[in-house]
């Protein structure tokens, strides 16, 4: 038996159980469930830095949508947020470098 003690996908069950094993759960309060989606989160960059694959940033926007959703807001609403953002900050496209600032 493999002890995995994290939060998985909402269909992991049955898809464990469709592979004839037999899978161990429960559901999380409130609490545990925003602690584990900040587990999560940590866990899905660490395998993007890894592998540095696409399906590795989706399974972080995944994560990141549903920390958004547990705090009331909507993946538009993020959005919002990331382009109100963006006009005030800039983005990260000109790959600029900060190296010191005078004071």
């Amino acid at each position: 038996m493999k002890v995995h003690n994290k939060l998985v996908r909402d269909k992991i069950p049955d898809i464990i159980k469709a592979d004839g094993r037999v899978a161990f759960f429960r559901t999380l309060s409130d609490e545990e469930y925003i602690s584990e989606l900040d587990r999560k989160l940590v866990e899905e960059c660490k395998e993007y830095c890894e592998d540095k694959s696409i399906e590795e940033l989706a399974d972080i926007l995944e994560v990141i949508y549903a920390i958004a959703e547990v705090k009331g807001c909507s993946p538009a609403e993020l959005e919002e947020l990331r382009n109100i953002k963006g006009d005030k900050r800039g983005g990260f496209k000109e790959k600029i470098f900060l190296e010191k600032v005078e004071e």
